[in-house]
């Protein structure tokens, strides 16, 4: 026992020896010592001559120190001693092709390529030595030898990669198809690596080139894997009722399971995209013999019909709660009635009621964590900071991490900003900066940059405490008072006082944009169009390299396209972002509506 024990641990430290000699050499090669390296790679490569990164890294040594002959006869010893080994040809070419001699160095090539056709064995070394030296061809050409040899080898995904290299994109998707044609279980890596190349946009040449490859493919030899790329393709590039009607081909095959169709309508939703999202809740609802399937469908139903204020919202929410009841089954469709009674119908007591009942059978903390979020909401629509406080700090004790508790933080934060408090918002979107929800982590640090940029200063007044009111109001949806407020800011005042600017804001002050981006925002909602576009213009005028220069060339295209029915102007403002701010996260949907502007097919 003890023998096995010694021979055991002199194996393994021999290993790990070999491994710290090996990084070792790989840091002396790395910063030009190559000198060092070759003795360690050499000693490496003396132990295990069959080791291909010892030998490569021990060739490479004596090429870069011009030895090229010694190269030559280490390798031609090798082939000698074993002919067999056909990989030999390749890293002999190539010593060759360091030193400009192309013709031997294509004849050696050759032989390596040759040689699989009679054995593929090494196939996969000579494939990935043609990649590392660059000769992408000759890469390719391995791989598909070596498949050709054996139909149960599978190189497509080396060779979709090689393909990406060489710019070869047509080639690429087809190759990743000849993945997953071979084996479904490819799909995710599939996704993965071609969601490198295509784009939100549908009229990029890659998005083009892979719904043809797909199409052809679904044709040919129908699956329903090209159904789902399709979908997540269309998806993709918010062409929701087009991936809508890939998920309705998989459904009819199989109907097992609507949760593709469902995670397809919250995506068309959060896009905003109501009409496709509709479609896709009420495939659900109609199509599910689930209750709670059923209510999860309709909740949705319900927040689009709030969301395009549909004038039937109240009578959806009525029918569904007495389809459904009021229970712990319709806890988030209790939920979403209070938000709209309280921010649509101004009816916060009532909303009040209906969220403490909820909390009386509620059986989850998940659950009463968001009854309490959103009775914190109601409480700050009615002013009742402190008490809206207690709930958000109940949620955050309880628990901690969650995603829930981060929201809790950011509305505490919000609550707090809205008070004027702004050293104890700032404590909480510190923290909430690094957040994992990367929503939250953006609105955090949005907040943070607009307090940090504005706080008063020794009590000198800077407008932040204004705009915080007005932003409060706008909550409340006080818009007019809001506004108000804004608008004094920006005028001049007879006196000064310890809340006002005796010559109002002006350009080059940090606040000016912020008060009139929100400015325009407000007159946007009341449809006061043409004074929205003032106050955007003034913005641009006032720092044409401001943070928000790209927003208000976006907002007033789209106020053009939509409101005011004037798409060359429209057309202007797309092409503004498309030119001047290619990091715009607007650019790929600037550059949809400019196209459907001018005419091309989108």
């Amino acid at each position: 026992m003890k023998k096995l024990f010694l021979l055991f641990f002199l194996g393994t430290s021999s290993l790990s020896f070999s491994q710290n000699e090996y990084l070792l050499g790989e840091n002396y090669y790395r910063e030009g010592e190559f000198e060092k390296a070759t003795q360690i790679f050499k000693k490496l490569y003396s132990k295990s001559p069959f080791n291909t990164n010892y030998l490569n890294r021990l060739i490479s040594c004596y090429q870069e120190l011009d030895e090229f002959l010694v190269a030559e006869n280490l390798l031609k010893s090798r082939i000698k001693a074993n002919a067999s080994q056909t990989y030999l040809y390749v890293f002999l070419g190539h010593n060759y092709e360091r030193q400009q001699k192309n013709e031997k160095a294509q004849i050696y090539y050759e032989m390596a390529l040759n040689s699989l056709d009679k054995n593929a064995t090494y196939a996969g070394i000579i494939g990935r030595l043609f990649k590392n030296y660059n000769a992408l061809d000759n890469a390719i050409l391995a791989y598909e030898k070596s498949m050709q040899k054996n139909p149960n080898a599978n190189y497509s995904f080396q060779i979709a990669q090689i393909y990406g290299e060489k710019g070869a994109f047509k080639q690429m998707f087809e190759s990743y198809m000849n993945m997953i044609d071979k084996n479904e279980n490819y799909l995710n890596t599939v996704q993965r690596f071609t969601s490198k190349y295509i784009t939100e946009d549908p009229e990029n040449k890659n998005n083009i080139l892979f719904r043809k490859t797909l199409l052809k493919k679904s044709v040919n030899n129908p699956k329903d894997v090209w159904n789902l790329l399709l979908s997540w393709l269309f998806a993709l590039q918010k062409d929701y009722g087009k991936a809508l009607i890939q998920e309705k081909a998989l459904y009819q095959r199989n109907p097992t399971d609507l949760s593709s169709i469902f995670n397809l309508g919250k995506i068309s939703f959060n896009g905003k995209d109501f009409e496709a999202a509709k479609q896709c809740f009420d495939f659900v609802n109609e199509t599910s013999l689930l209750k709670q399937e059923k209510i999860n469908a309709n909740l949705y139903i319900s927040k689009i019909a709030v969301a395009t204020k549909n004038p039937e919202t109240e009578a959806i929410f009525q029918n569904l709660f007495n389809q459904f009841g009021k229970n712990s089954s319709t806890i988030e469709l209790q939920v979403a009635y209070a938000d709209f009674l309280t921010f649509q119908k101004d009816n916060p007591k009532e909303a009040t009621v209906i969220l403490e009942e909820a909390l009386t059978f509620s059986r989850s903390k998940f659950d009463k964590a968001r009854i309490k979020l959103k009775l914190g909401d109601v409480l700050v629509f009615e002013g009742k900071f402190n008490k809206a406080l207690i709930y958000f700090s109940q949620i955050q004790t309880q628990l901690k991490n969650h995603e829930l508790a981060q929201q809790a933080r950011f509305k505490v934060a919000q609550t707090s900003y809205f008070k004027g408090d702004f050293t104890w918002a700032k404590a909480q979107l510190k923290v909430l900066k690094g957040s994992t929800t990367q929503l939250i982590a953006n609105d955090a640090v949005r907040l943070f940059l607009k307090i940090t940029d504005n706080e008063p200063v020794d009590s000198i007044p800077s407008g932040l405490k204004q705009l915080a009111k007005a932003e409060l109001l706008a909550f409340q949806n006080k818009d007019q008072k809001a506004l108000t407020i804004l608008n004094n800011m920006l005028s001049r005042k007879k006196k000064l006082t310890k809340e006002m600017f005796i010559a109002g804001l002006a350009p080059g002050e940090v606040i000016y944009d912020d008060v009139l981006f929100f400015q325009a925002k407000l007159l946007i909602k009341l449809e006061k169009y043409d004074d929205a576009l003032l106050s955007f213009s003034k913005i641009v005028a006032a720092d044409n390299q401001g943070i928000y220069t790209d927003d208000v060339y976006f907002e007033m295209a789209e106020l053009y396209n939509n409101k005011l029915n004037n798409p060359e102007k429209a057309s202007e403002y797309y092409q503004k972002i498309i030119f001047d701010y290619a990091s715009s996260i607007y650019l790929v949907e600037a550059r949809k509506k400019f196209r459907e502007l001018r005419g091309d097919k989108v």
